[in-house]
């Protein structure tokens, strides 16, 4: 029966169906059981390659092309079918096996393969693998592309507004200026810490058995150096192998993934509640879409959907996240089952990730600096100025700067007047008053320029 995004329960499949195709072929039903097949088809190569296994002889040019093609040709047809097989098994990894059995067929040389099928594994085997695979591709193929594609949106910007100066609010308040490109620019340096942090996460996988201890291994053909092997096969993965397991490999570096993730999110958040208020107070306007509708009421409206969709997106990912970092490493004794569930969910995260990503980068596309409007904010602030005046004092020795500035601004309308008649009374040199009287709000900017270009 087809399915239709209408009836979809979550959004990710429903309402958001279009924005999360790259994840789809990787963390879905069908991409599990793609990297399942994969990791039981090498399994089965390595061990024929292996010459302490005399049962399994060296496979010929002809079986190997058949493995191989069961990997590089698997479908949504095969997928169906494995389920079909699990229908009846009502066990997930023994449908694979089962879809292996059947693709190989009867035959002289595929019989001695039959037996050697998930030999010796554990399903967490087989499923550890899969996951650490699906993992390492999202965020190399999705989500990290992804987050770069934001990250050179905010270097267009910062680039844009590189001298452009701004008055800075902290803690809501008026307060020594910056410039918008230079607040872009942290952005960026953070955002691409974290991506680099996110990248260097050692994805790692365990391939020892029901218990960890290769005890069927061991039993079966006890001459050979199951530990070597392991780590070879988990190698050639791409992975780094874990020997020291329960039956489950302990997902530690799960939780490291998940909180380099949401480390990313935070800085997202960060940016799109700053956007969002820099757009209220006019330092922004968004360039209005053909057809688009800010509110069923208000026509005037343009509003700052892209940055709270964003918000809410990253909020759901990171309450996701922090759950499996949180629950993912803990297991009772050598196992439990309480993991399956909840690692089936880590697509909805980065779907969500992947959605607020693109709803932010559509976002800052549409931004254009008023530059007007951040001008006259600077214009009628000049008590923002107090801290040069005082800081220059003080390198005077002119006792109590400090509260006679605070006395002379502090909940008051200071001018530039008021302002330049205060300086010109100080008995400071000539020089240092002068430029005192010569700083504006909108140059008392420090080095912003400077630190746009530092190393980091």
């Amino acid at each position: 029966m087809k399915f239709s995004p209408i009836k979809a329960i979550s959004p990710v499949d429903g309402r958001y169906a279009g924005r999360g195709t790259e994840l789809r072929n990787i963390c879905s039903e069908y991409g599990l059981i793609r990297f399942r097949v994969l990791v039981e088809i090498r399994w089965l190569q390595l061990l024929a390659d292996e010459p302490g296994i005399t049962e399994l002889p060296p496979l010929s040019p002809v079986v190997k092309d058949v493995l191989n093609k069961i990997v590089d040709n698997f479908s949504s047809d095969d997928a169906e079918h494995v389920k079909t097989i699990e229908a009846t098994t009502n066990h997930d990894v023994k449908a694979v096996e089962y879809f292996i059995r059947e693709k190989l067929g009867p035959g002289a040389e595929t019989a001695p393969l039959l037996e050697f099928i998930h030999f010796g594994c554990t399903s967490e085997d087989i499923n550890n693998l899969a996951y650490a695979m699906m993992l390492r591709e999202a965020r190399d193929d999705v989500v990290i592309p992804q987050t770069k594609s934001v990250i050179l949106k905010l270097k267009s910007l910062t680039n844009s507004y590189a001298t452009m100066p701004m008055l800075a609010r902290t803690h809501g308040q008026t307060a020594s200026p910056t410039t918008l490109g230079k607040e872009l620019h942290n952005v960026v340096v953070r955002l691409e810490r974290g991506v680099r942090q996110f990248a260097q996460v050692k994805i790692r996988g365990k391939f020892n058995g029901a218990v960890g201890n290769f005890n069927a291994h061991h039993v079966a053909y006890p001459e050979l150096n199951w530990l070597e092997i392991s780590e070879r096969f988990v190698d050639s993965l791409g992975l780094i192998s874990n020997l020291h397991t329960t039956q489950i490999e302990p997902h530690d570096w799960m939780a490291e993934y998940a909180h380099a993730q949401v480390r990313i999110d935070t800085i997202l958040l960060d940016l799109c509640k700053d956007i969002w208020g820099y757009i209220s107070l006019g330092y922004f306007k968004q360039q209005a879409v053909e057809g688009e509708v800010g509110s069923s009421t208000m026509p005037h409206k343009v509003n700052p959907i892209d940055f709270e969709n964003a918000e809410g997106n990253l909020g759901i990912a990171n309450a996701l996240l922090e759950h499996f970092a949180n629950k993912l490493p803990i297991s009772r004794w050598q196992r439990d089952l309480t993991d399956s569930t909840v690692l089936r969910n880590f697509g909805v995260a980065l779907a969500h990730v992947c959605i607020a990503l693109q709803s932010c980068e559509k976002g800052l596309g549409k931004l254009k600096a008023d530059g007007d409007r951040l001008a006259q904010d600077l214009d009628n602030s000049w008590e923002v100025l107090a801290e040069a005046v005082q800081t220059v004092m003080r390198r005077y020795g002119i006792p109590e700067p400090y509260e006679k500035l605070k006395a002379m601004t502090r909940g008051q309308r200071v001018t530039k007047e008021l302002l330049q008649e205060f300086i010109s009374g100080l008995d400071i040199p000539k020089d240092a008053k002068q430029r005192l009287l010569d700083l504006t709000p909108a140059t008392y900017i420090g080095l912003a320029d400077k630190l746009m270009k530092a190393p980091y």
